[in-house]
């Protein structure tokens, strides 16, 4: 099973009742040697749409931010990335940010980056942008600043942007900005992870036409997406959010290592197949059904309480599960552009909705918490595969975003024991 680590680095939005309170930030950036302020740099939250400009003085205003905590990224040609985290709690604050000069020390030769390999840049903007249709309306529209290239010491693909690289997504109508990005794909196993610290600009519309397919395309982006996950076990609403979540237990195969050593042994000896004999021939398509771990699916749906953990006061929600969690979400159509079958709930004869959208996710701690926006607090914790693995960029949407139109429950047969999963 391959796995997509997107680590957004990133913010926590309070939502609901909390969302309502919203404050002022402002401030002024400078030079950490000089203390001049610093005109026309970048400050924004990051993952969000909340951002702003320097003016001649330096100075920066943030306004209507809502109650949570955030990562404040600022950004200026020339300098180091600064970034700090930033509790808003309902009054104003004022900050002065320092950014550290990255200029060339006297008589420092400066080297110019090779030019990208077509063929790396074309794999990483595929595997960046994603192949959904939304990806395919997504354009990187600074592409020199990107600088790709294979690390022959890892044997991984990489990618790096000396600023920022920004995508425009026609389908969304969002131009992002990913501040610091660092990019690697495994040829060898297709893992691909990136993270950064993006902003979001909302696009202007040609017109009202435009404008209400942008909202709609934002709602698809969002139904069933990992964000909308999140947000319902935060919620307690999994089974009315229309998600179902199985447990599958993840066996090590303790005599794979035996049978792949035989094997390779026997390939060895045999390298063109045309003396083998018969017991052989068994041998080798016995040995190569063997895995070095075995999946079995639970096909009971979990309770909401299985899969979260509330702490005290219901302060703080964490994701926690053995094994591997399965994760269905029906009503929505799987993108066209999604060859793979699903993976199934069950028998073949058993009854679930459809449509539906089945993905994969892997703890990589014992358990990961959730923010109230739809992010993790260490997106590190996760590994996602299957369905929400095909989706990347395209399907981006701002940890600020909200739904403009409720979710209609499709789930109408028990699931689960009553009164136990939400």
């Amino acid at each position: 099973m391959t796995y997509l680590r997107m680590i957004l680095l990133g913010c926590c939005l309070l939502l609901g009742a909390a969302a309502q309170a919203q404050s002022k930030l402002s401030g002024t950036v400078v030079d950490s040697v000089t203390r001049e302020p610093l005109a026309f740099a970048s400050v924004f939250l990051a993952n969000t749409t909340f951002g702003s400009s320097t003016n001649d003085q330096g100075k920066f205003e943030i306004n209507r931010v809502p109650n949570g905590t955030y990562d404040m990224v600022c950004s200026y040609v020339g300098y180091r990335l600064s970034k700090q985290s930033v509790t808003v709690s309902g009054s104003s604050q004022q900050f002065t940010l320092q950014l550290t000069p990255v200029g060339n020390s006297l008589g420092e030769v400066v080297i110019k980056p090779e030019p990208n390999k077509p063929e790396e840049y074309e794999k990483f903007s595929q595997m960046f942008l994603g192949g959904t249709t939304f990806s395919n309306q997504c354009r990187i529209s600074n592409p020199d600043a990107i600088r790709v290239f294979f690390d022959e010491e890892d044997k991984l693909l990489r990618a790096r942007a000396k600023e920022y690289l920004q995508v425009d997504n026609e389908a969304l109508g969002y131009r992002l900005k990913y501040f610091g990005l660092e990019f690697s794909f495994d040829p060898e196993d297709g893992a691909v992870s990136y993270y950064g610290e993006p902003v979001f600009e909302e696009m202007k519309p040609k017109d009202e036409q435009q404008q209400k397919l942008w909202a709609a395309n934002r709602l698809k982006a969002y139904q069933g997406s990992f964000m909308h996950f999140l947000r319902s076990v935060y919620q307690g609403r999994l089974r009315t959010e229309n998600f179902m979540a199985q447990q599958i237990k993840v066996t090590v195969n303790k005599r794979f290592g035996q049978t792949d050593s035989l094997r390779q042994v026997l390939l060895e000896r045999h390298p063109d197949g045309s003396d083998l004999t018969k017991a052989e021939k068994d041998s080798l398509s016995l040995w190569s059904r063997s895995a070095p771990v075995y999946a079995t699916l639970n096909q009971a749906a979990l309770p909401i309480d299985s899969i979260r953990r509330v702490g005290p006061g219901g302060k703080r929600v964490f994701l926690r599960f053995t094994g591997e969690l399965q994760v269905a979400y029906f009503g929505e159509i799987p993108d066209p552009q999604y060859k793979r079958a699903m993976s199934p709930l069950g028998p073949p004869r058993a009854s679930f909705p459809n449509p539906r959208q089945v993905s994969r996710l892997r703890l990589q701690r014992r358990q990961a918490e959730i923010q109230a926006d739809g992010s993790l607090l260490n997106p590190l914790d996760v590994s996602v595969g299957e369905y929400w693995g095909f989706e990347k960029i395209g399907e981006f949407l701002p940890f600020d975003y909200q739904p403009t139109a409720a979710v209609k429950p499709v789930l109408t047969a028990p699931a689960t024991p009553p009164g136990r999963n939400k």
